[in-house]
Protein backbone atom coordinates (compact mmCIF):
# COMPACT_ATOMS: atom_id res chain seq x y z
CA UNK A 1 0.00 0.00 0.00
CA UNK A 2 1.57 3.39 -0.83
CA UNK A 3 1.74 5.55 2.33
CA UNK A 4 0.18 8.28 3.20
CA UNK A 5 2.60 11.57 3.64
CA UNK A 6 1.69 12.18 7.32
CA UNK A 7 -1.27 11.48 10.08
CA UNK A 8 -1.42 14.65 12.77
CA UNK A 9 -3.34 13.12 15.60
CA UNK A 10 -4.74 15.49 18.09
CA UNK A 11 -5.59 14.22 21.46
CA UNK A 12 -5.06 15.49 25.27
CA UNK A 13 -4.79 12.42 26.58
CA UNK A 14 -1.12 10.56 26.06
CA UNK A 15 -2.13 7.07 26.83
CA UNK A 16 -4.62 7.17 23.36
CA UNK A 17 -1.25 9.15 21.48
CA UNK A 18 0.83 6.46 22.05
CA UNK A 19 -1.49 3.71 21.03
CA UNK A 20 -3.14 5.03 18.35
CA UNK A 21 0.82 6.23 16.92
CA UNK A 22 2.04 2.57 17.73
CA UNK A 23 -0.75 1.21 15.96
CA UNK A 24 -0.65 3.54 13.12
CA UNK A 25 3.39 3.03 12.81
CA UNK A 26 3.05 -0.84 12.97
CA UNK A 27 0.12 -0.86 10.23
CA UNK A 28 2.73 1.09 8.04
CA UNK A 29 0.36 4.18 6.72
CA UNK A 30 2.02 7.03 6.86
CA UNK A 31 5.60 8.38 6.82
CA UNK A 32 4.87 10.38 9.56
CA UNK A 33 2.81 10.17 12.52
CA UNK A 34 2.98 13.37 14.08
CA UNK A 35 1.31 13.89 17.43
CA UNK A 36 0.05 17.41 19.46
CA UNK A 37 -1.59 16.98 23.13
CA UNK A 38 -3.77 20.02 22.19
CA UNK A 39 -5.39 21.96 19.68
CA UNK A 40 -3.31 24.94 20.13
CA UNK A 41 -0.59 22.51 19.44
CA UNK A 42 -2.09 21.21 16.35
CA UNK A 43 -2.31 24.91 14.89
CA UNK A 44 0.81 25.86 16.02
CA UNK A 45 2.17 22.59 13.97
CA UNK A 46 0.64 23.65 10.97
CA UNK A 47 1.59 26.98 11.13
CA UNK A 48 5.05 26.23 11.46
CA UNK A 49 4.80 24.91 7.57
CA UNK A 50 5.57 21.01 8.21
CA UNK A 51 7.01 19.89 4.67
CA UNK A 52 3.18 18.88 3.76
CA UNK A 53 -0.03 19.43 5.17
CA UNK A 54 -1.23 16.13 6.82
CA UNK A 55 -3.47 14.03 4.84
CA UNK A 56 -5.44 12.73 7.80
CA UNK A 57 -6.20 14.37 10.89
CA UNK A 58 -7.88 12.25 13.67
CA UNK A 59 -9.09 15.07 15.72
CA UNK A 60 -10.57 14.30 19.82
CA UNK A 61 -13.72 16.26 20.24
CA UNK A 62 -13.56 17.01 24.28
CA UNK A 63 -10.31 18.81 24.78
CA UNK A 64 -9.38 20.95 27.76
CA UNK A 65 -8.39 24.16 26.29
CA UNK A 66 -9.34 24.59 22.64
CA UNK A 67 -11.66 21.84 22.23
CA UNK A 68 -12.09 19.49 18.80
CA UNK A 69 -14.82 22.12 17.65
CA UNK A 70 -12.76 25.15 18.37
CA UNK A 71 -9.91 23.65 16.17
CA UNK A 72 -11.83 23.20 13.41
CA UNK A 73 -12.91 26.02 13.38
CA UNK A 74 -9.91 28.10 13.48
CA UNK A 75 -8.27 25.53 11.43
CA UNK A 76 -10.94 26.35 8.54
CA UNK A 77 -9.33 29.84 9.01
CA UNK A 78 -5.68 28.91 7.89
CA UNK A 79 -4.75 29.20 4.50
CA UNK A 80 -6.06 26.53 1.73
CA UNK A 81 -2.21 25.70 1.44
CA UNK A 82 -1.57 24.89 4.98
CA UNK A 83 -5.02 22.89 5.31
CA UNK A 84 -3.96 20.87 1.72
CA UNK A 85 -6.43 18.29 0.91
CA UNK A 86 -6.67 17.03 4.53
CA UNK A 87 -9.44 14.49 5.59
CA UNK A 88 -10.63 15.33 9.22
CA UNK A 89 -11.88 13.00 11.46
CA UNK A 90 -13.28 12.92 14.54
CA UNK A 91 -12.19 10.50 17.27
CA UNK A 92 -14.73 10.04 20.41
CA UNK A 93 -16.42 7.93 23.13
CA UNK A 94 -19.54 9.61 23.41
CA UNK A 95 -21.61 12.54 21.44
CA UNK A 96 -23.77 14.67 22.85
CA UNK A 97 -26.45 15.46 20.25
CA UNK A 98 -25.49 19.06 20.44
CA UNK A 99 -21.90 18.18 19.24
CA UNK A 100 -23.51 16.24 16.10
CA UNK A 101 -25.87 19.02 15.43
CA UNK A 102 -22.40 21.24 15.75
CA UNK A 103 -20.39 18.80 13.68
CA UNK A 104 -22.50 18.53 11.01
CA UNK A 105 -21.98 22.29 10.27
CA UNK A 106 -17.95 22.04 9.94
CA UNK A 107 -16.56 20.60 7.54
CA UNK A 108 -15.32 16.74 8.90
CA UNK A 109 -14.95 13.24 6.89
CA UNK A 110 -16.71 11.25 9.44
CA UNK A 111 -16.96 10.21 13.11
CA UNK A 112 -15.00 7.35 14.70
CA UNK A 113 -15.51 5.94 18.00
CA UNK A 114 -12.61 5.45 20.27
CA UNK A 115 -10.32 2.77 20.24
CA UNK A 116 -8.71 3.42 17.28
CA UNK A 117 -8.29 -0.16 15.38
CA UNK A 118 -6.67 -1.94 12.41
CA UNK A 119 -10.26 -2.41 11.47
CA UNK A 120 -11.33 1.14 11.87
CA UNK A 121 -8.13 2.73 9.95
CA UNK A 122 -8.42 0.38 7.29
CA UNK A 123 -11.92 1.34 6.87
CA UNK A 124 -10.69 5.28 6.57
CA UNK A 125 -8.22 4.23 4.15
CA UNK A 126 -10.53 2.29 2.14
CA UNK A 127 -13.23 5.06 2.20
CA UNK A 128 -11.15 8.61 2.00
CA UNK A 129 -8.13 7.49 0.13
CA UNK A 130 -8.97 4.09 -1.50
CA UNK A 131 -6.37 2.45 -0.03
CA UNK A 132 -6.31 -1.44 1.15
CA UNK A 133 -3.84 -1.99 4.11
CA UNK A 134 -1.33 -4.61 3.53
CA UNK A 135 -1.50 -8.26 4.82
Amino acid sequence: MEKLPSILLIDDDQTNNFLNELLLNKLEVAERVLVAESGTAALGLLAQGTPDAPALILLDVNMPGMSGMQFLEAYQQLPAEQRGATVVVMLTTTMDARDLVRLDELSIAGLVSKPLTKEKVSDLLQLHFQRQLGA
